[in-house]
């Protein structure tokens, strides 16, 4: 190691020679070259510190601030945060909002007044995500509640062995392929929005990753055949969902569960009619026609990202009151009420069972008014004669 005099006068000198080569590279610096692009070096001698106390400062233009401040581009993305449409050589009806980085400011319900990109996240990660999980568990745990605190609602008249037609392989075929596709989109949709709480930690991310995947495509699949099936079920079910007697009754009794007995009703209660006008049609048609305009596949739409973002909040509120309402269809007409899942898997009921839990629609069927069995019945085969010769 040399003489500490010695290494100073060198640290020294080092410390002199860059300052005076900063002077010099500072003096001739190049200025911003007529016509180029990109961001040029330039005299920070020549750039004025205090330009923002000039009149007109906020209202310059990005080639006036240049001037004065090169490189300070505030103006440009002002208006590009404010939503000003540039120069974009694609078509306006392919492309609509192509020069446009940013969308302008708006309120949706639940947010602040932000761009629309900002305010459909506060909708969705505010309001959708968290009420909507929040709900769905309410109503598993409260279906949860009731049964096993009640048990399955039970038929108390003995069973008679004597069958009535429920469902016709027709309307049965009609309600496994709707509910097998709404399984389907609830499946895929609830994994998709709330996989990453419950599922993302346990498989991990490759996993998780190709899941959702397969599963959106699965999703997007599915929903036409939802809509099908769901016309079909309208159509199908539509004669007997209308009001008629003792429904009011049966509203005021709770179904039964205020008087401890379900009043007399028709082929539906009106809990059933009640999932069918709701569910299915108001809420259905929603939910369809939402998920077409982000399928895009609605003719003659604009597809702006705004379009987009009001389609998918509609497509998520709708979707999850009408899981809600199912669930709850689903229970009672599985294990919540005895003698419910076997009318739609085979068909047919014991006429104990319409008596007690749809005396009305018993009553119409003894009295002739309805047929006991709607579909015709498979005959058996005769056994072929030998042709004697």
């Amino acid at each position: 190691m040399g003489h500490p005099s010695r290494l100073l006068r060198a640290l020294l000198l080092t410390a002199c020679t860059a300052l005076l080569w900063s002077g010099v590279s500072a003096q001739t610096a190049p200025s911003v070259a007529a016509g180029s692009s990109g961001i040029q070096s330039a005299n920070i001698f020549e750039v004025k510190p205090d330009a923002n106390e000039a009149p007109g400062y906020a209202a310059q233009t990005n080639a006036e601030r240049a001037k004065v401040q090169p490189g300070n581009n505030a103006p440009m993305w002002r208006q590009v945060g404010a939503g000003v449409t540039g120069y974009s050589s694609l078509p306006k009806s392919q492309a609509p909002e192509a020069g446009n980085l940013i969308q302008p400011f708006v309120q949706y319900p639940g947010s602040r007044l932000t761009n629309a990109g900002e305010a459909w996240r506060e909708v969705r990660n505010n309001w959708l995500i968290p009420y909507g999980g929040s709900l769905l568990v309410i109503v598993i745990l409260a279906l949860a509640f009731v049964y096993f605190a009640k048990g399955p609602m039970k038929t108390t008249l003995p069973a008679t062995g004597r069958k009535i037609e429920r469902f016709t392989p027709f309307e049965r075929a009609a309600h496994w392929s709707n509910a097998i596709a709404f399984v389907a989109l609830a499946v895929s949709g609830v994994i998709i929005a709330y996989g990453k709480f419950f599922l993302l930690p346990v498989i991990g991310l490759t996993l998780f990753g190709w899941l959702t995947y397969a599963l959106k495509n699965l999703h997007n699949f599915a929903g036409p055949l939802f809509a099908v099936s769901m016309v079909v079920v309208f159509v199908t079910f539509l004669k007997d969902n209308w009001p008629e007697k003792g429904d009011l009754q049966w509203v005021l009794q709770g179904g039964g569960m205020l008087g401890g007995h379900a009043p007399p009703t028709n082929r539906f209660n009106p809990g059933s009619k009640a999932i069918f006008w709701g569910g299915v049609f108001f809420l259905g048609l929603i939910m369809i026609a939402s998920g077409f305009v982000m399928d895009k596949i609605v003719p003659g739409l604009i597809y702006e990202r705004g379009t987009m973002q009001i389609a998918h909040m509609v497509h998520g509120v709708s979707s999850v009151l009408i899981m809600a309402m199912f669930l709850a269809h689903a229970y009672l007409g599985s294990i919540g009420m005895d003698g419910a899942y076997e009318g739609m898997r085979h068909g047919y009921v014991d006429e104990a069972w319409a008596q007690e839990h749809h005396e009305y629609w018993y009553d119409d069927i003894k009295a002739g008014k309805i047929p006991a069995q709607r579909s015709v019945q498979a005959q058996p085969s005769v056994p072929s004669q030998p042709v004697q010769t």
